[in-house]
């Protein structure tokens, strides 16, 4: 099996059955008043990536393994992360409308060693989401 990010997601479009293909995904990670310089919680970004055929974006950061990765080793700690899915731009190319401009899902690391993965099951007017493996 070829190594993949630490953080990976996959996006269902639950109306139609098939995977959601070209939605924009945005990692990001968050900073806590009492450590940013502003005094305000933040979230500030780490990654962007686009869904593939399958509905998958699994090269959100580089692969443990590779040499990319070894500057983005410190980067993935424990703490609170944050991905952004533009789902109104999804939507918009299929020719409907939705309620959710975008689907924002807070989730932490408590293990950077283990993989995280972020599923998301969307519709025009719903969405829901769980621990992947």
């Amino acid at each position: 099996m070829a190594a993949k990010s630490p953080i990976t997601c996959h996006v269902l479009d639950s109306s139609t059955g098939k995977p959601a293909e070209g939605v924009e995904i945005r990692l990001q990670d968050f900073t806590p008043a009492e450590k940013s310089p502003a005094g305000v919680d933040t979230f500030n970004p780490m990654a962007t990536g686009v869904t593939n055929a399958d509905g998958r974006c699994l090269d959100l950061l580089p692969a443990r393994d590779s040499s990319e990765a070894k500057d983005l080793d410190a980067a993935v700690v424990p703490g609170t992360y944050k991905i952004v899915f533009k789902t109104k731009e999804y939507f918009e190319k299929t020719g409907r409308k939705c309620f959710y401009p975008w689907v924002e899902i807070t989730f932490e690391i408590e293990n950077p060693a283990e993989h995280y993965h972020i599923p998301l099951l969307i519709s025009p007017y719903s969405f829901t989401t769980y621990r992947g493996s």
